[in-house]
């Protein structure tokens, strides 16, 4: 980031930076003791008037409605707005007045007094992404902070409560935070620190070995991180961004669905059949029951599964040629599409790192080999040496299919008893009352109909599974969302 000599002056057109950055840092008190630091001194320096402006706040898009102002706790009403002169915001309040200031002085110099960590956590954020999501105007310079601390309080949330072992102050009123927007750089930086205020005694809080021992733990895991960021890119984006977003997803969760749901009976058919043959001749019999792709990639061509996965990869590739070509290519088209999102979001990709497209691609490769890989346990030990055979006389009648001799096809059974009776074969051309039915690989004295049949039976579930688990969430982020709302209103905001 570069000093630009003026406020909300911010660099657009970049194009291999992160849309949204979060450098995060930590101090002891021991530290900051030795060096005659004082956390207190933070709040001068966030409060630097040659890098803040309240002045030029102002809403992108319509005026806020004025029963969700009383709704949203720190939006200024004609009382508050008179005495909250400062830029600094904190988990009630988007602007401190000077009594607020002289409390969060006296809270910090609690934390530093008990031994307490203190946490810094900068966003920095691209011009060009606060410009797509209606949050800055380069003309006016106009920018909107209500927004953007608002989101900034959610986030706090998080990292508090789920940045540790345990949440950090051991209850709401244990934890100081605070935190202000920079404008005097090439990128808009959101500021925020944190400390626990009581001294910390909690085990599980405390570095339990090492030169360090006693101390209060400071790192907080990437994965919290992470978590934070895309809570506060998600918050801030506009409802076209969002939109846009959510159409992309859900376009590739369409065709993923449709390929798992369509694939057994693509699969399972004549045309695979050799191929199928080849990738079960290659499975390691003594790991019957434990054949699984695991955590490699069907490409990685390592392990006792390396061969099996390598059939079944090109196996994938035929079928993602021919009869799901439409399907996959839409599937990766849009995976490919989503991936554009993310380098503007987290830039330029480094070497080495793998597309979201790729990890999408190989996940629904993993799962369709799994699949088949489970359903073909069903082959019984004992019909092995009969396997060629089968495979032989499946070949001779799709052969004889081709010059013409085509078997008279099973009539449509009349009462719900024949219907019960008269099996459905998966293959074409192939008689139902042969010995062998299909002429298959015999598996279990049936034919690929039955795996196929069990096959779209685990889809089934598994998609019954998945649509409880998203009802379940969305109700308990709906009584999340009224509990909040209702503890608001009680609490007279």
């Amino acid at each position: 980031m570069a000093k630009t000599g003026e406020i909300a002056a911010f660099a657009l057109g970049e194009k291999k930076t992160a849309m949204v950055n979060l450098p995060v840092q930590f101090v002891t008190s021991n530290t900051a003791d030795m060096k005659g630091q004082k956390y207190s001194d933070l709040v001068d320096y966030a409060n630097n008037s040659e890098k803040t402006d309240d002045l030029n706040n102002e809403s992108m898009n319509d005026l806020i409605d004025l029963k969700e102002q009383f709704s949203k706790p720190g939006y200024a009403n004609r009382n508050s707005a008179v005495t909250e002169t400062h830029p600094i915001f904190g988990r009630d309040k988007l602007n401190y007045d000077n009594h607020d200031i002289s409390l969060l002085r006296k809270d910090l110099d609690e934390a530093q007094k008990n031994g307490n960590n203190i946490h810094e956590l900068a966003f920095s954020i691209r011009g060009d992404w606060l410009v797509k999501n209606n949050l800055y105007d380069p003309e006016t310079r106009m920018i909107d902070q209500n927004k953007l601390k608002h989101a900034e309080q959610e986030v706090a949330k998080t990292l508090i409560n789920k940045g540790f072992n345990l949440p950090l102050g051991e209850d709401e009123n244990d934890v100081v935070w605070f935190g202000v927007i920079h404008q005097d750089t090439d990128h808009l930086n959101m500021h925020l620190w944190f400390a626990k205020k009581s001294q910390e005694t909690r085990p599980e809080m405390l570095k339990q070995e090492g030169k360090y021992k006693g101390q209060p733990i400071g790192v907080i895991p990437l994965e919290v991180i992470e978590q934070a960021k895309r809570q506060f890119r998600k918050q801030l984006m506009s409802s076209q961004e969002l939109k846009r977003h959510q159409e992309i997803l859900k376009g590739v969760g369409g065709f993923k669905k449709e390929i798992v749901e369509a694939a057994p009976e693509n699969l399972l058919n004549d045309r695979h059949a050799k191929a199928i043959k080849k990738i079960y001749d290659a499975l390691p019999q003594y790991m019957r029951g434990r054949w699984q792709v695991g955590n490699a990639h069907l490409t990685a061509g390592k392990g006792k599964m390396a061969k099996a996965n390598e059939l079944t990869n090109q196996l994938l590739d035929d079928l993602f040629e021919k009869e799901l070509k439409h399907e996959y290519e839409g599937f990766k088209s849009l995976a490919q599409e989503y991936d554009v999102i993310n380098i503007e979001d987290q830039g330029v990709m480094h070497k080495g790192q793998r597309k979201w497209s790729e990890n999408k691609e190989d996940e629904l490769r993993k799962r369709l080999a799994n699949q088949l890989y489970k359903h073909l346990t069903q082959i019984e030990d004992t019909s092995l040496n009969d396997i060629d055979q089968q495979m032989s006389k499946l070949l001779s009648n799709v052969k004889k299919s081709d010059n013409g001799s085509i078997t008279e096809k099973t009539k449509i059974a009349s009462s719900p008893e024949e219907k019960k009776l008269a099996p459905k074969p998966l293959l074409k051309n192939v008689n139902p009352n042969s010995k062998h039915v299909g002429d298959q690989m015999p598996v279990r004295g049936v034919s690929f109909n039955k795996i196929s049949r069990l096959w779209r039976q685990d889809i089934r579930a598994e998609t019954n599974a998945e649509r409880r688990f998203l009802t379940h969430q969305k109700k308990v982020a709906q009584e999340r969302a009224q509990e909040e709302y209702e503890s608001q209103i009680s609490r007279g905001q």
